[in-house]
């Protein structure tokens, strides 16, 4: 029983789908935790200085590179408790010493009360003390970042120099004459380490029992087998049922999909194992190294075959995400899963050369033949790619000679850049590893085909990442989406803003994809903590000058910029759709205020975002101030119209609906913006007129004082003209109009007589200035019928020339 509890205890810490319960723990554990004292300043600087000793103490005795990066990372731990250590205790001193400023100093003359001596005192010495910590805190991270750098730099070097370390090649006779000498020294170094382990399970299995152990075994296959296969066909079903999200999203979420599943349960059926051999202590001290390099090998392993699988899809190929044949990807689908299987040997055999500490010959020829066997695997996949981008340029001639024959239809033609790319990259290395392995530097032609491999890992798991963060995003915020759907319904957005938020998603999260694949290509060449702690130092802010920008407050900064657009447009919306029309305000100064209601908010959220970035109002009117000169002449034109719009829209000399005529220009106002007014003119066209022109020019407002339009109508006629029945003839016209106003009533005057001829001029009254146009055309008609009818002819003023003859 005591073997099965610490299985289990095993698994807590381990399996990750238990976390939950351990972490549910520990939050009802933290009353019980909060009654502990936490350590004293003092005791976190000698923990740090503990800490930093026994760094420097194991770096002289560091071999291995692995162990160099831990050192250097734990010497990176050190710099970040030391910096938290003095970010706490500075506001702590800061508070001191307001509080002694307060109090002010000790008067010389006169004689203070003991209390405020006593307070001075203790404050000024808790103040010492905190100064004394800060500063230690100051100096132990300035020591422990000048240490992990200097280990970095070490690590470097010894990378460097094993790199180019010559050793005898492997296809040397004379290297494998000296494995085969060293052979039984090297058995008889592997043999004890392997009856270690057999005792050591055999006594664990006669303490604890076959019950963990089979409970472990039994639950790594259902994991491995059952589980596996099963969630599989789970994915395989929702993707190909309706339930699945329409587009690309159904291709690249099965994928991924398929790579956790086939990644995690292999790797943790594994951990399973290992823990429950570990609950019972079957694993011995000095298998502890094989055991952990199983797990990062099965891990390893199952990514690479699982990400294979989910890119290549051989018998599948409408849910393929790369552009290859079937040819193509089932045969690279099996020399994936020989890269996995190298992968997965080449690590565990690593991991038992050093548990076992053979001799340096067997380890160079281990090396050797780990380094030959991926030159193999690379320059297979190198002849798959050839032949594969020789089948698709076959392909690619053959339908654009089809097109220029006519036979075809215009079909685009397919062809993937980064198969030259992948070739191009898979020779120059195959040809640096054999050129390496025949001089003797197997460890450099090891890391370069490792290398090749791993980046080509990292290369293809961030494309299906792309992919996949791509048609998420876009899906997610589509408008055929149920998220989409409620987001265009409660804001109010367009389908193309959401649209348009869609893309920002997907790249902002594409260049997150795009960052970790770049730390991991960086990884095998230097501490990948360091690059870690350098971006993660972006977190504490960039100072310019007094003002220190945080991510987080620009990200609060954004936020809140995005709530309160959103509350300004509700509320302009509000006031448009519900409130304004229950007034009897008429529409122009609706629009006024609706439209200065959301310039102010505009504003207003703007001060509230500059607030909540931590910036200081007073230090933004200084700088506006400072820029004002610039801005006075810079944007002189801008600035004059913004004036110009919150002139027109407060003292509203013209509003939405009048008829204006500006120069030669009229038309009907549309829009009064903050810069510019629309107006709309009588071809239907904007005309587009900046405010500071309505202000500064003189402008006719055809209805802004009164409504009415006048008609006048002039004409002469013959003085034997009957004039009192022509004048009741054009009343009774003007009555029998329907647009004509009957208040004021039309009237007929005679304007002049002169020359034989009497001038009459009329007017009319309509409801609007528009109506002028078409009703004064028909009382022309009815004026020529009337004239006609009469027998009254039109008079005209006679020109007379006098011209004199030229002298003979």
């Amino acid at each position: 029983m005591a073997g099965l509890s610490s299985f289990f205890r095993t698994i807590l810490v381990r399996g990750p789908w238990l976390a939950l319960l351990l972490c549910c723990t520990l939050l009802l554990a933290v009353p019980a935790l909060a009654q502990d004292d936490d350590p004293t300043p003092k005791q976190q600087l000698a923990d740090i200085d503990n800490a930093l000793k026994a760094v420097e103490r194991k770096r002289n005795d560091a071999e291995a590179i692995e162990t160099l990066g831990t050192l250097s990372e734990n010497a990176s731990q050190a710099k970040r408790d030391a910096e938290a250590l003095e970010k706490t205790l500075q506001p702590q001193l800061d508070q001191l010493n307001e509080q002694l400023t307060q109090l002010g100093e000790a008067p010389k003359d006169t004689t203070e009360p003991p209390e405020l001596a006593a307070q001075r005192r203790t404050l000024t010495r808790q103040r010492d003390a905190l100064a004394a910590s800060i500063a230690q805190a100051k100096s132990s991270a300035v020591r422990a970042q000048q240490l992990s750098a200097d280990i970095d730099k070490q690590r470097n070097a010894q990378r460097t120099e094993e790199l180019g370390r010559k050793v005898a090649s492997p296809l040397s006779p004379t290297l494998w004459r000296q494995v085969a000498d060293q052979l039984p020294s090297d058995i008889a170094r592997v043999t004890p380490l392997a009856q270690q382990g057999r005792a050591a399970l055999t006594t664990a299995i006669a303490t604890h029992g076959w019950g963990t152990l089979l409970l472990g075994l039994a639950a790594a296959l259902v994991m491995m087998f059952p589980l596996r296969l099963w969630l599989r066909a789970l994915g395989r079903r929702f993707a190909a049922s309706e339930r699945a999200p329409d587009g690309r999203l159904r291709r690249s979420g099965l994928a991924m999909w398929l790579l956790l599943v086939g990644t995690l349960l292999p790797g943790y059926a594994v951990v399973v194992l290992v823990a429950a051999l570990d609950a019972i202590g079957a694993i011995p001290p000095r298998l502890q190294s094989v055991a952990e390099g199983v797990q990062a090998a099965t891990f390893a392993a199952a990514f690479i075959s699982a990400l294979s699988a989910c890119l290549l899809v051989p018998k599948r190929p409408s849910w393929r995400l790369l552009n290859l044949d079937d040819t193509a990807a089932l045969k690279l689908r099996k020399y994936a899963w020989g890269a996995a299987a190298l992968a997965w040997l080449s690590t565990v055999l690593v991991a038992i050369d050093r548990a076992t500490r053979t001799s340096d010959v067997t380890t160079v020829a281990l090396d050797g033949v780990i380094a030959l066997t991926y030159l193999g695997l690379i320059m297979a996949m190198l002849v798959t790619l050839a032949r594969l981008h020789r089948r698709q340029t076959a392909e690619a001639e053959a339908k654009l000679e089809a097109q220029a024959d006519g036979q075809g239809a215009a079909v685009p033609v397919r062809r993937s850049s980064w198969l030259v790319l992948a070739r191009v990259a898979g020779n120059i290395a195959v040809v640096a590893a054999i050129i390496a392995t025949l001089m003797g530097y197997v460890n450099f032609a090891k890391f370069v085909n490792q290398q090749l491999i791993g980046g080509s890992i990292v290369v293809l798991a961030a494309t299906l990442l792309f992919k996949f963060v791509d048609d998420f995003s876009t899906w997610l915020l589509n408008a055929d989406s149920k998220v989409g759907q409620t987001i265009l319904l409660s804001t109010g957005l367009s389908v193309s803003r959401l649209e348009q938020a869609g893309v920002l998603l997907s790249a902002v999260l594409r260049t997150f994809v795009v960052l970790i694949a770049l730390l991991a290509l960086a990884a095998p060449f230097g501490n990948i903590g360091s690059v870690v702690e350098r971006v993660a130092s972006l977190a504490n802010g960039i100072s310019i000058g007094d003002i220190t920008l945080k991510p987080a407050r620009i990200a609060i900064a954004l936020l809140v910029m995005l709530v309160g657009l959103g509350l300004t447009q509700l509320l302009q919306r509000w006031l448009t759709d519900t409130y304004l029309p229950k007034t009897e305000l008429d529409l122009g100064a609706r629009n006024s205020i609706s439209t200065i209601t959301r310039y102010v908010g505009i504003i207003l959220v703007g001060l509230w975002a500059l607030t909540a970035m931590g910036l200081n109002l007073k230090n933004l009117a200084l700088l506006v101030s400072a820029l004002s000169v610039g801005i006075g002449f810079g944007l002189q034109a801008i600035i004059q119209n913004f004036v110009s719009g919150l002139i027109l829209l407060a003292e509203r000399p013209v509003k939405i609906g009048d008829w204006v005529k500006l120069g030669d220009q009229e038309g009907d106002i549309r829009r009064i913006n903050v810069r510019s007014t629309e107006i709309q003119v009588g071809d239907k066209s904007t005309l587009i007129v900046p405010n500071s022109e309505l202000i500064t020019k003189t402008i006719r407002n055809m209805t802004m004082g009164n409504n009415q339009g006048r008609i006048q109508i002039q004409f002469a006629v013959p003085a034997s003209t009957d004039v009192v029945g022509l004048r009741q003839a054009l009343l009774d016209a003007y009555g029998a109009h329907n647009t004509v106003l009957q208040q004021p009533a039309p009237s007929v005057y005679i304007d002049s007589i002169a020359g034989g001829q009497i001038t009459i001029n009329s007017f009319a009254y309509v409801a609007s200035p528009r109506q002028v146009y078409g009703t004064r055309s028909d009382l022309y008609f009815s004026l020529l019928q009337i004239l006609a009818e009469r027998n009254i002819p039109l008079s005209t003023p006679t020109d007379i020339h006098i011209t004199r003859d030229p002298p003979q």
